[in-house]
């Protein structure tokens, strides 16, 4: 498996903040966000193959209970669904952080941290080629997001910069009968800078209140910066 980095830190967002688990960050996937926190691992992936005995050689030492699988997009990273097992048998709670457009395929997953994303998440074509195209097709898949709400326990995370944002996720929502109690939706405010964070967190949190929808911060930035290995 193609490994961009593993790392000890805190769940820096979403339900579990603050729980200190290990990040396993495949390289790879299959959207081109205009604003990704990790171009590394998504729009010039790097990184070192890995066997499973690899990877769970890097984990062990380290005591947490939380392992988190990320990427780039973990789900299309080849030996995800042998290496989730494998975790869950070490008796590890298993946090799938995927876009939610790849079927879970039954994967030992305990919380699936879906995060799809909106149109201004799309790339333009000047500067993302056939990529545009084929981000904002593939970037919305509603029959994916049901079968994982259907498969584990889950959150629905949206990076949000305006008002009409958090508007587009509950149209899209209504549009596909899908069905998800309020606080299982997280916004997150968008930005790779703590002082960009802070100054929008507010705004974003009081869309949480006028909606009954959940904040997330981005902690790993407020504590570390927007460093790899963290």
């Amino acid at each position: 498996m193609l490994i961009s980095e593993i790392f000890y830190s805190l769940q820096g967002e979403g339900s579990l903040v603050g729980v200190p688990s290990v990040f396993v960050r495949s390289s790879g996937c299959n959207l081109r966000c205009v604003w990704c926190d990790t171009p590394y691992a998504s729009w010039n992936p790097t990184g070192q193959e890995m066997t499973m005995d690899q990877i769970i050689a890097e984990i062990l030492p380290h005591p947490a209970q939380h392992v988190v699988l990320t990427g780039g997009e973990p789900m299309i990273a080849k030996g995800m669904h042998e290496l989730a097992p494998q975790l869950r048998d070490l008796g590890k709670h298993i946090t799938i952080e995927t876009a939610g457009t790849i079927m879970p395929g039954g994967i030992a997953c305990d919380l699936a941290s879906l995060s799809p994303k909106l149109a201004h998440s799309t790339p333009r074509v000047e500067n993302a080629g056939a990529w545009s195209a084929r981000h904002e097709r593939d970037r919305w898949q509603p029959d994916v997001i049901r079968a994982w709400i259907d498969h584990c326990d889950y959150q629905l995370k949206f990076v949000v910069r305006t008002l009409s944002d958090v508007e587009e996720i509950i149209a899209l929502l209504d549009r596909e009968k899908i069905s998800v109690p309020a606080h299982k939706i997280l916004l997150m405010p968008e930005g790779t800078d703590a002082t960009v964070l802070q100054h929008s967190a507010r705004q974003v949190a009081e869309w949480c209140k006028q909606f009954g929808f959940r904040y997330t911060p981005r902690l790993h930035i407020d504590l570390y910066g927007n460093t790899m290995g963290t």
